[in-house]
């Protein structure tokens, strides 16, 4: 079926469908991972699926805001193999064109179960006289099955070529985002949070023990890299920002020899010594890129009163000096309330900008203790856990993020689906960002080079999908190599330049 066949007006639809189908219903206004999922869902449920798509005059009463056209958001949908058809409401409500298709099941999101919206009502109503109706946003996955079904090479190429689409959709040029990159130097930044030392140690696999079913391998070579808050601090410095770092560290040969790299990147390091715990240190054990296992040597209690009471000294002689925070919080007890607290103070009497990244692996903790931030950047799974949800979708996530934290921006990451930017409550900001590389290396440090260029780029006065296309390829760069190797300004700017130019 061709595209123009498969966009119908309400008005010539009913002769077009033939047997049981399901029906879906959305503004669609930006085609993300979440979307999909909810599609997929539907299509699991019949051979036929049916979208519904909002009129421009329904999101206009609705002041939605900045959105595409119906048109270009149907036309977007009809591209998509898994939908038969697609259907513009026009002026007409949802409840019209169950009466006319008589669908065997109306798919509605999570959102739509106990909303006290009239056109709902009478939409799944009017549904249950022909079917019946679900609610579901589709299953939740953290991670991707696109390997199986394409190739590395076409999945990077049309991922390169969403990525080009939304640049020239937001005029943004390459030019434009240099120019951003070259003022990077102008900004002033303090880097606080969790200090971890990677250390990678690659074996040769020889083979299975013959007194027990353990594998064993040969170690060959190691290789120490800085992590942590300590890399956000020197991505941070590398893209051209003057940077003060304040972490707590042990009292051991791991912190000294981690001051001496600071040094020589260049970083303004505040290191506070704790002798009740030691620098976290996590071991990777490889063979080729293929990680078997790790082992932390870590203690995550809270620190104490005596050294909370060093770190908000170090932030209260700091903060007339920067233009922002970026609280890089991986919840081994560095930052406590009474920091956090101190943080909100200061930069509400100077005018700062706070920018917040929660990491949950091995330990829980919730992002949104993070209020009034300029940007927090959860991955799907954090924001899940901060909101104790894993059904609603993407969409309801984020608004609730939001409103919950009173957050200017928020960065969904999800993996290797990339990440969606939103602006915050009523700005109508929003972005689906592909991930560039599909078969990285290192996934461990693309969180931390995101949230550096992310927090520079908007100190730089980039707008959120300036610094998201900034942050992108910064990203790309990060998972091409093993290990935390802090990325220059003039790598990003050579990145940009190949894909943009």
């Amino acid at each position: 079926m061709t595209l123009n066949n498969k966009v119908k007006n309400i008005d010539h639809i009913s002769s077009q469908i033939v047997g049981n189908f399901a029906l879906c219903y959305g503004h669609f206004n930006l085609t993300h991972p979440g979307h999909l999922r909810y599609l997929q869902q539907a299509k699991g449920l019949e051979k036929t699926l049916v979208v519904a798509v909002k009129s421009d005059e329904s999101l206009d009463a609705e002041s939605f805001g900045q959105h595409f056209s119906e048109t270009e958001r149907a036309e977007s949908l009809a591209h998509l193999e898994i939908v038969s058809h697609v259907v513009i409401l026009d002026k007409h409500g949802l409840g019209k064109l169950i009466k006319i298709l008589k669908p065997s099941v109306l798919v509605l999101g999570r959102e739509f179960e106990n909303q006290n919206n009239k056109e709902i009502e009478l939409a799944i109503s009017e549904a249950k006289k022909f079917g019946r109706v679900v609610f579901h946003a589709g299953e939740t996955s953290y991670a991707s099955t696109h390997l199986l079904h394409h190739n590395v090479s076409d999945i990077e190429s049309r991922n390169i070529s969403r990525f080009r689409n939304i640049c020239k959709i937001n005029k943004i040029t390459y030019k434009k985002l240099q120019n951003k990159i070259k003022i990077f130097s102008d900004s002033k930044l303090l880097v606080i949070g969790d200090t971890i030392v990677d250390n990678y140690v690659a074996c040769d696999a020889v083979g299975m023990s013959a007194e027990a079913p353990v594998l064993v391998v040969k170690q060959l070579d190691s290789r120490e890299f800085i992590g942590g808050a300590a890399i956000v601090a020197s991505h941070v410095k590398a893209l051209g920002s003057e940077c003060h770092f304040i972490s707590v560290v042990g009292d051991d040969k791991v912190s000294s020899n981690l001051e001496k790299i600071l040094s020589v990147r260049g970083i303004h390091s505040n290191l506070i010594v704790d002798s009740s715990r030691p620098t976290t240190y996590k071991t990777r054990f490889m063979v080729e890129n293929q990680k078997l296992f790790r082992v932390s040597k870590i203690k995550d209690h809270a620190i104490s009163e005596t050294i909370e009471s060093m770190v908000i000294k170090k932030l209260q002689d700091l903060a007339p000096k920067i233009d922002g925070i970026l609280v890089s919080d991986f919840v081994y007890g560095v930052i406590t309330p009474g920091i956090l607290t101190e943080i909100y103070n200061l930069a509400s009497k100077y005018n700062l900008k706070l920018f917040g990244d929660l990491q949950c692996s091995s330990q829980v903790g919730k992002v949104t203790k993070f209020k009034n931030f300029d940007l927090i950047t959860p991955t799907e799974k954090e924001a899940r856990i901060a909101l104790d949800d894993n059904e609603n979708g993407l969409e309801w996530l984020a608004n609730e993020l939001i409103d919950k934290t009173k957050a200017k921006n928020l960065l969904m990451k999800l993996g290797s689906d990339g990440f969606i930017a939103y602006g915050g409550i009523n700005s109508g900001v929003k972005q689906n960002f592909p991930s560039l590389i599909s078969n990285p290396v290192d996934v461990a440090g693309a969180g931390d080079s995101l949230f550096a260029a992310m927090a520079v780029a908007l100190t730089s006065n980039a707008t959120l999908i300036e610094a998201s296309a900034i942050g992108s390829c910064m990203a790309s760069l990060a998972i091409q190599e093993l290990g935390n190797i802090p990325i220059t300004h003039e790598k990003l700017d050579g990145c940009i330049q190949k894909i943009l130019s």
